[in-house]
């Protein structure tokens, strides 16, 4: 081919096809590998739950055999919440040094070393493993939303509901075998430990597949400080909407049982009930973003899943035991659902996956933090023998301020970088 005077070269067929061929196989390899990232996605979030719901239906047995006070008991179901604040906004710094992929790799390991150490029979150690499980949970957890916002950049809330989905079904898997295991293995030590397996398997197949990047392309990015961060009003909006159901999630993980028990089920019957709520999350979890899309911002559907969080807490403490049921899915349906749309919310109000990693950070580091709140406040007011009346209308109370803050967070609103470098809300 001649161009304005010089000699142009024209392909011949065979170079095309070439080409062609090159590109249908790079877009095969491309779709293979996002498969096999959301392959990983779902077994990294199995494991971040367990952890925490495998250790409310034992809570009356290791009370039994520890002879912790209920205040301390209360300690023991807050400490990972408080730990999953704490450890959260580390993960950024993390992923900057270390890259993000060998970041989840050290959680990973993190949680595996601490659900082993819950399995030596002393009570120092099952505070110390907790610990660490909630560190390792908080820094993958903050990880994982930028992580999906980078991988899969279109359709990245339709992907945090698939892997809220796996998170949810790890809560039910923790909560529904947590008793079986435990009579299985012949100690709740044991139960608690075996829990490691899993982690370790995560740890494989991670190490193993992991998308591989070069060096530089990290989570954590120098644009948008955290100061500039905490000067967007949305920021903590998002932070504050996460953190309030987060507490409503952590109270029922790490008290429910108890609660049910203290309505008249037993112990068995309460932790399946806790264990199908949780199960009930699956469905919420991967349609909540979905119902999320059909408006123009996601406050009604924040609204609709928080609204079902209130009427299955009442129907559980309060309501006829007949509904009992009717209250299970009620509350599985909405704490699914708040809870993957307060991650979508992450990933819709950044503007690039790395903005997402420090709204991750800070929402769910100073949410966590906050949610630690609610585990321990009822720790407290059931060591001061609070009747459950009182016990619902605190939970009722914190589900109505979390629909305050939906309300602001929800609002079609997005943080971005502007032309000079300065974080702004658009």
């Amino acid at each position: 081919m001649v161009g304005n005077g010089g000699v142009g070269v024209s392909m011949t067929d065979a170079e095309k096809l070439r080409i062609q061929a090159l590109r249908v196989d790079q877009g095969r390899k491309e779709n293979r590998g996002r498969w096999v990232f959301i392959g990983l996605m779902v077994l990294v979030g199995l494991n971040l739950r367990p952890a925490l719901s495998s250790l409310a239906p034992l809570l009356t047995r290791i009370q039994q055999d520890t002879g912790l006070s209920a205040l301390a008991i209360g300690a023991l179901t807050t400490l990972p919440v408080l730990c999953l604040g704490l450890f959260a906004p580390i993960a950024p710094w993390l992923a900057k040094h270390l890259g993000a992929e060998r970041t989840l790799s050290f959680a990973l390991l993190l949680l595996a070393v601490g659900l082993l150490l819950r399995g030596v029979p002393l009570s120092p150690l099952l505070f110390a493993g907790t610990l660490l499980v909630g560190a390792a949970i908080g820094i993958a957890g903050a990880l994982l939303p930028a992580l999906v916002k980078r991988e899969m950049a279109v359709g990245a809330d339709l992907m945090t509901g698939v892997y809220t989905m796996a998170l949810c079904l790890g809560g039910a898997l923790g909560a529904g075998l947590s008793i079986p295991l435990t009579d299985a293995l012949g100690g709740w030590q044991l139960g608690l430990a075996s829990w490691s397996l899993l982690a370790m398997l995560a740890l494989v197949g991670w190490q193993t597949l992991m998308p591989r990047r070069t060096v530089g392309v990290t989570v954590a990015d120098t644009a948008g400080s955290m100061r500039a961060l905490l000067s967007q009003p949305l920021a903590w909006q998002v932070m504050l909407m996460m953190g309030s159901q987060s507490s409503l999630a952590y109270i029922v993980f790490g008290w429910l049982p108890t609660l049910l028990v203290a309505r008249g089920y037993s112990e068995a019957d309460a932790g399946w009930m806790m264990g199908a709520s949780v199960m009930c999350q699956l469905l919420s979890a991967l349609l909540a973003p979905w119902l999320a899309r059909l408006g123009r911002d996601q406050r009604p559907a924040l609204l609709v899943v928080l609204g079902c969080i209130a009427a299955g807490i009442w129907l559980l403490l309060l309501g006829p035991m007949e509904w009992r049921w009717a209250g299970v899915v009620l509350l599985g349906l909405g704490q699914g659902g708040s809870f993957s749309l307060a991650l979508t919310l992450i990933v819709l109000r950044s503007g690039t996956s790395r903005l997402a990693g420090k709204l991750s950070g800070l929402s769910q580091g100073g949410g966590y933090t906050l949610a630690a709140l609610g585990p321990l406040g009822v720790g407290v007011m059931l060591h001061f023998e609070a009747g459950l009346g009182r016990i619902t209308f605190v939970l009722l109370l914190i589900t109505a301020v979390a629909a305050g803050f939906a309300c602001l967070a929800g609002r079609n609103h997005r943080l971005e970088i502007d032309d000079t470098g300065h974080l702004v809300t658009r």
